[in-house]
This record gives structure tokens, C-alpha cells and sequence, in this order.
């Protein structure tokens, strides 16, 4: 099924103007979402504005006004008309500011995305800025006005020639990494540098395919709701066992590294061992992942794995 626009712009580039179609990039209504209904009676609850002061009276919103609190409990309030003049001026137009380099600008900005489609007329145009970016490497950083507000937004090519308007947030609404307490001098070992080396080599891959993630908890959720609808009862599982945690850092590299060879040896048939099981016991004692032994004893993920197939 093609994708339904939900809007129009008007990309500005120099003097250049190519008309586009918008259509969002995402599907956030997939989530699976529940109402809240009375027990009672299975009717499903509205929602009501309570004033405190006054004995809990239900407040209509014919009777609301909105307020900005600039101190504790005290509000400057403004009315609809007032509001409606601080709003942008919708305009639809996405002026581009500048261009950089796609790398420069850090994922931690990046909110909503939207796909973006030549309209009537601005076919050759839409392929020109979209080849123009891919060959230099760089990205274009634009202002969009629309709904009231406005956005800065990233134009960014994709593969087949299209485009992607990324909607950023602003620098004050990204909070600083300097805010993490985070330890500034903490000495790695080279050891243990090589072993997380050699771990990330091991499950690496050259490109991001994400057909192969799935969300596990949205299936699990609707196969019980769907057991629900016809009538059958949930299936609770039962509370997984703590792991054992392996508290030093050289046998918990040692561990994953053991048990990712393991993996790719052939030698385990179910899924790998999740978590940080107690598996030190087996693990060897060089960095190099080795075929264990015939008799060799399981890690408690394999022993648990084994069990579950049973």
C-alpha cells in the first residue's frame, strides 16, 4: 500500500524551489496501547479537570484558560487570541540555512522523520539536491514553519535518490553529557582492552538490517490479548532465576568471548546464552575462542536453554 501524504512545502535552495510532498516516516500508532474502563461495568472512562479550591468541581474547558507558572503557584495567564498571535506564521516553505557534513551532527538531536516526495513539477530538481548531497557528503540544516511552531530540521539523502527531512531539537532542549557523573580518570587494561576488541569483532556486521529486530514484548502482548478475545485464559510465565553475576571484569570478558566461540564453533544449537551467567569455569584462559571439550561442562544460559527445549 503507497504511503498517504500529509502535507506540502516548498524546499528553498538558493534560488532554486522544488515543490514536495511530506509523509511520515514512522508508525507510532503500531504500539499496542490500552484504554482505561470501569471494572464495574466495562465502560470506558473520560477523562475530567478537578478544582482543588472549589469542593472538587468538575471545571468544563469552556471555563479554562492556560497559564505559565513563573514561580511557585503563581501564573501569568493568557487568552486563546493572545496565544494564537505568538504563534509562527505557517508558511511551508523549507529554507535551508547551510549545508555539513551528515556525520557532524550527533543522533542525540534527532526526533520525529519525515520521507519526503517531489511534487508536481520538481522532479529533476528533488534528484538534483539528493545526487548534489551524496556527492559532497553533506547534509542541509533548514527552518520549517508549520502548526505554529518552528523546527529546525536535517534534509539528508538516502539511497534511490530520496529524501529525509529529520526534525532536531534544539540545543536547550538537549541536556549536556557533562551532567552525567561519569569517573574521568579510569585506567583499561590492555588485556582487557584486547579481549572487548576482539568480542566486538566477533558480532560485528557491516550495515544495520533492522528486519532482523523484532519487538519480542509487542508479540507476546498481543498473542495474550488475542487469547483473551477468544476467550482462553493469559499464560503467566514464570519469574526467571537471578543470574550469577561475575564481579571480575577480565573473566566476565573472558566469559562472553567463550561463549560467542561456542556459538559460531557449532557447538550450541539453541539461542546464546543471554545475561552474564556464571560461565568463568569454562572459560579459556587465551583470548582466542577454542572448541570445547567433548565433555565439557555447560555454562548455566546453555544448561537453561537446553532445559526450556525440553
Amino acid at each position: 500500500m503507497s504511503a498517504r501524504s500529509i502535507g506540502n512545502a516548498t524546499i528553498s535552495f538558493g534560488l532554486v524551489s522544488i515543490p514536495v510532498k511530506l509523509y511520515s516516516a514512522t508508525q507510532p500508532a503500531s504500539a499496542v496501547s490500552f484504554n482505561l474502563l470501569h471494572e464495574k461495568c466495562g465502560t470506558r472512562l473520560k477523562q475530567q479537570y478537578i478544582c482543588p479550591t472549589d469542593n472538587d468541581e468538575v471545571v468544563p474547558r469552556d471555563q479554562m484558560v492556560k497559564g505559565y507558572e513563573f514561580a511557585k503557584d503563581r501564573y501569568v495567564t493568557f487568552t486563546p487570541e493572545e496565544l494564537k498571535s505568538l504563534e509562527e506564521k505557517a508558511t511551508q516553505s523549507i529554507d535551508i540555512a547551510e549545508f555539513v557534513p551528515g556525520t557532524k551532527i550527533d543522533p542525540v538531536f534527532f526526533d520525529k522523520a519525515y520521507y519526503l516526495g517531489p511534487d508536481k513539477g520538481g522532479d529533476r530538481a528533488y534528484r538534483l539536491l539528493s545526487e548534489a548531497m551524496l556527492a559532497t557528503g553533506r547534509t542541509a540544516l533548514a527552518r520549517y514553519a508549520a502548526r505554529g511552531k518552528q523546527y529546525l530540521v536535517q534534509l539528508r539523502p538516502i539511497a534511490g535518490g530520496g529524501l529525509v527531512m529529520q526534525q532536531l531539537l534544539y540545543a536547550d532542549e538537549v541536556r549536556p553529557f557533562s551532567d552525567v557523573p561519569v569517573e574521568k580518570v579510569v585506567d583499561v587494561k590492555d588485556q582487557e582492552l584486547k579481549l572487548a576488541e576482539a568480542i566486538i569483532q566477533q558480532i560485528s556486521h557491516e550495515a544495520f538490517k533492522p528486519d532482523a529486530y523484532e519487538d519480542d514484548v509487542k508479540k507476546r502482548v498481543l498473542e495474550q490479548i488475542e487469547r483473551k478475545v477468544q476467550g482462553q485464559e493469559i499464560q503467566l510465565a514464570p519469574p526467571e532465576a537471578p543470574q550469577t553475576q561475575i564481579i571480575d571484569l577480565m573473566e566476565a570478558l573472558k566469559a562472553s568471548l567463550a561463549a560467542r566461540g561456542k556459538q559460531a564453533g557449532g557447538a550450541q544449537q539453541g539461542p546464546a546464552p543471554q545475561g552474564r551467567a556464571n560461565a568463568a569455569e569454562d572459560a579459556p584462559e587465551q583470548p582466542a575462542a577454542r572448541k570445547p571439550a567433548k565433555h565439557a561442562p555447560r555454562s548455566a544460559g546453555e544448561a537453561k536453554g537446553k532445559a526450556s527445549r525440553k
